[in-house]
């Protein structure tokens, strides 16, 4: 059995795993995973203590995207039946970010589907977003609207966003696999545009895209190299009517060693358990948060997320609290 312990504390020591090592993290055996979740832990207690961050999403704008994206509900090659609506009103993201607080949500995320904004779309939610921050100056605000310019992300900022989401999802080998409609290097220049522009660079990935090891540790190796503080590692929740429908890959197990593998490779990092984790994680969800320290609680884009109540009881059960700190870019080593 690999020591894992020891493995830990070489991250903690700034060194970085061979592509060795990371293979040998997922492709552990069963019986290692307890030690292997322990050692995780350890990193991630590190940095981040038994503390949680929880994350509420608002689906602002539903379906009518152009991009081929195969494993989206949302995309225009989906034949999913789901609510398609155009972006919404100031008052209803507002509201939204009022929920938020209600459950001590500390990031609330505005996602609008499309290929990019349109004007008409990023003024709503410059004005939103400047009026929940007069109401909640402690709230992260985050923004996923695709694929950004630079003078739109300077806006944002200006606006009081902290936080800008555009996931890498696959690997640069694999993403033609996944969509054509736009280039891996895309998805990068918009991550690079956020960061330019002084706010919070947030990329993840979706895992069981019939990509294999190697891509998995690629895309874990790449958002180190993007320095992105927040890692939403999304599990597939396969949509009928996607093309990537019936793709079914993952065991909760799997999963685990994605998270930890996470970990190691981004340790400082904010890892959020993302969509997907009620269906492919199931039972074992409460270990997940052993090597991720963060997740969403409500519902997703197009698909139901885990009752609030059953996330908070899972927390409390965990011996974990809701970390309510406000954002910041570096966390204090404790």
């Amino acid at each position: 059995m690999m020591n894992y312990e020891a493995l830990a504390d070489r991250v903690l020591q700034g060194e970085t795993l061979t592509d060795a090592e990371a293979m040998a993290i997922l492709e552990s055996p069963d019986e290692d995973l307890l030690p292997l979740l322990h050692a995780a832990y350890k990193v991630r207690k590190h940095y981040y203590g038994n503390k949680v961050k929880l994350n509420m999403i608002i689906n602002t704008k539903s379906g009518l995207c152009p991009e081929n994206c195969g494993y989206c509900a949302q995309s225009i090659v989906s034949q999913a039946p789901i609510e398609k609506y155009a972006m919404m009103k100031q008052e209803e993201i507002v509201a939204g970010a009022e929920r938020a607080a209600s459950v001590n949500a500390g990031t609330y995320c505005i996602v609008a589907s499309g290929r990019g904004p349109v004007n008409r779309e990023l003024e709503i939610v410059i004005d939103s977003v400047k009026e929940i921050k007069s109401k909640h100056a402690d709230m992260t605000v985050c923004a996923c609207l695709g694929i950004l310019k630079p003078e739109q992300a300077k806006r944002l900022k200006e606006a009081g966003v902290d936080r800008y989401n555009h996931n890498i999802n696959t690997s640069a080998s694999h993403h033609s696999n996944i969509t054509t409609s736009h280039t891996y290097d895309d998805r990068v220049n918009t991550v690079e545009s956020a960061k330019e522009a002084g706010i919070s660079p947030c990329s993840g990935v979706i895992v069981g895209m019939r990509e294999t090891k190697e891509d998995i540790i690629d895309m874990a190796r790449s958002l180190h190299a993007l320095d992105a503080d927040s890692i939403p590692v999304n599990f597939l929740h396969a949509v009928d009517g996607t093309p990537l429908e019936g793709t079914n890959e993952l065991t909760p197990r799997y999963c685990l060693k994605v998270l930890s593998l996470f970990r190691f490779i981004n340790p400082t990092k904010e890892i959020r358990i993302s969509g997907g984790r009620e269906v492919n994680l199931r039972s074992l969800q409460p270990l997940g948060l052993y090597p991720a320290n963060s997740i969403f609680i409500g519902d997703y884009l197009t698909t139901a997320g885990q009752e609030s109540d059953r996330d908070r009881q899972m927390l409390e059960d965990l011996g974990f609290e809701v970390d309510l700190e406000p954002l910041k870019k570096t966390p204090v080593t404790i």
